[in-house]
C-alpha cells in the first residue's frame, strides 16, 4: 500500500507543476475567468481522484475527515457553507484546472477528434474552438504522469504494482467514510 508520505512528494512536485502552468493560462484567460473564492459552480458530487492524491488529503486533514461533516451531497463534499474549499491548499489536480479551456482528444464515431470544454461562466470571450492549443488545458498528460507516479511509489512500498487500469479512484465524498 502507497503510504501517504511516499505519495504526497510525489504528488506535490506534480501539483506544483499544475499550478505552475494553470498559472499561465490564468494570466492569458483572466478578462474572461471568473473563478474567485466561493464560486464553486465546477466543484460538483463524483469527482474522482488517484489514490496518491487521496492519501495526501487524508494525510493533511485527518481532523476534518475524522470530526468533520462533508457538505450536502450535490457538491463537492469538501466545500464549507459559503462555498469555499476546505481542502484548497492540498486540493487534488482535477481542481486546479477547473475553469480554464480544456482541451482532450477522445474517440467521437470510430475517430479520433479533439475536443474542447470550459466552465459555462467562462464562456464569454473568444470561442475556445478558436483558441491556439497552447491557450488549452491538455487533458491526459498530467493523469498520465498521476497514474505513474501512483504505480512507481506502490510497487516502492512494497505493492504487487497492479495496472493504473486495476487501481481504483477514490471518490472524494468517500474520503470522509
Amino acid at each position: 500500500m502507497t503510504t501517504p508520505t511516499r505519495a504526497r512528494s510525489g504528488v506535490d512536485r506534480i501539483h506544483e507543476d499544475v499550478d505552475r502552468a494553470a498559472k499561465r493560462l490564468t494570466v492569458l484567460h483572466a478578462e474572461r475567468l471568473r473563478c474567485a473564492r466561493g464560486c464553486h459552480g465546477c466543484c460538483v458530487d463524483d469527482l474522482t481522484v488517484f489514490q496518491i492524491e487521496a492519501d495526501r488529503i487524508r494525510a493533511h486533514h485527518a481532523e476534518l475527515l475524522a470530526t468533520g461533516a462533508p457538505h450536502p451531497e450535490g457538491a463537492c463534499a469538501f466545500l464549507d457553507a459559503e462555498g469555499a474549499c476546505r481542502i484548497y491548499a492540498h486540493r487534488p489536480y482535477v481542481c486546479r484546472t477547473q475553469g480554464l479551456p480544456l482541451r482532450w482528444i477522445d474517440e467521437v464515431e470510430g475517430e479520433l477528434a479533439e475536443l474542447r470544454d470550459i466552465c459555462p461562466l467562462n464562456e464569454p470571450g473568444e470561442p475556445i474552438e478558436e483558441l491556439p492549443e497552447d491557450a488549452c488545458w491538455e487533458l491526459g498528460p498530467i493523469e498520465e504522469r498521476l497514474a505513474a507516479t501512483e504505480l512507481e511509489e506502490g510497487r516502492a512500498a512494497g505493492d504487487s504494482g497492479a495496472p493504473e487500469a486495476t487501481r481504483p479512484r477514490v471518490r472524494l465524498r468517500d474520503l470522509f467514510r
